[in-house]
């Protein structure tokens, strides 16, 4: 992995709840909140500067604007929800330019997992009855916070485990 081992373990103490607090929300109230999107951006903000080297830290800002204009386009045309589109804004800074094509395919690997699983699991009646007002149960829409928390949650683990 190109993002440094130290970065990574930097960054996992802080990314980690509000990684999983995503996953769970999104399940949940089929919603990511703004405020778990504001804190991810403000770990970035905080905690960057002292991970990374400052030209990297400040080109992630990019990364983030980048994405957040292709998921408002996706999230315009309706192939994803706004909430999915900010969180994977928020996300874009952690991931390592050198990275992307390996992030992409772990994201991709952890999507089809977390669906299946979350399709398995909302069939099952001894699931559903341990959480039945989740609203993930009843919707057609599949809560991709599910696997954008736990995919970049993921990616920092390697990262810090060297790759």
């Amino acid at each position: 992995m190109a993002l440094s081992e130290t970065a990574a373990i930097w960054f996992l103490p802080f990314v980690a709840p509000i990684a999983l607090w995503v996953a769970w929300s999104d399940l949940k109230w089929m919603k990511i909140h703004n405020y778990a999107v504001i804190a991810l951006v403000a770990v970035y903000s905080i905690i960057g500067p002292l991970a990374l080297p400052l030209q990297v830290w400040a080109w992630g800002w990019a990364g983030l604007a980048l994405v957040l204009v292709v998921g408002f386009v996706l999230s315009s045309v309706g192939l994803l929800g706004a909430g999915d589109a900010k969180f994977a804004a928020a996300m874009a800074p952690f991931i390592a330019l050198a990275d992307l094509g390996s992030f992409m395919l772990l994201l991709s690997a952890v999507i089809v997992i977390s669906f299946i699983a979350h399709r398995l699991a909302r069939s099952s009646t001894a699931i559903v009855g341990l959480a039945p007002d989740w609203e993930s149960w009843q919707r057609r829409e599949f809560p991709l916070g599910l696997a954008l928390g736990p995919a970049l949650l993921l990616y920092l683990v390697a990262s810090a485990l060297g790759g």
